[in-house]
């Protein structure tokens, strides 16, 4: 069984996201979504909050679960027999950094690819830090989230309300 993880901050979980990610469990037999616990960055969501998106963004799917991790991605994937990472590339823009997190991956456990995936063209331009700003603006982000993503940017972003 070829296993694949999906690692990220999902800070939403967008369509965009969702796009790769169907394209993944096409590919490969099991795809493990990671929410990263303790990322560089400084989510809006808890890290279950961002779970809790995501599986209900994929329910139905019996090949993809969805799971959190905090520390070295190659060891996460060894304790669960992955061979894979599938990083998603929207603009030439992402691949230096993309190339290089590959290869030092590849470095750390040699039995790791990772595979690039380009999501739907029209989705190319999306990502978590616009839809946030988006929504924290008051926008409407429904072409770019699931329902019940929206709702919960809704209520983080509901004047008189805390982050967190």
């Amino acid at each position: 069984m070829k296993t694949a993880l999906y690692p990220g901050t999902f800070d939403p979980v967008t369509y965009g996201h969702l796009d790769v990610l169907e394209r993944a469990a096409d590919i490969f037999d099991r795809v493990v979504v990671l929410v990263a616990a303790n990322s560089q960055k400084e989510p809006l969501f808890s890290a279950d909050e961002r779970v809790a998106m995501l599986r209900r963004s994929v329910r139905g799917r019996r090949n993809i679960r969805v799971d959190v991790f905090d520390g070295l991605l190659v060891s996460y994937a060894k304790r669960a027999g992955a061979t894979s990472i599938v990083r998603g590339l929207r603009a030439i823009s992402d691949f230096e950094y993309e190339f290089q997190m590959a290869l030092t991956n590849r470095k750390l456990n040699r039995r790791i690819t990772t595979v690039f995936l380009m999501p739907h063209e029209k989705y190319t331009y999306l990502n978590s830090s616009i839809v946030r700003e988006i929504s924290r603006l008051g926008g409407n982000v429904s072409q770019f989230v699931p329902p019940h993503v929206r709702r919960m940017l809704t209520l983080k972003h509901r004047p008189g309300t805390r982050r967190r």
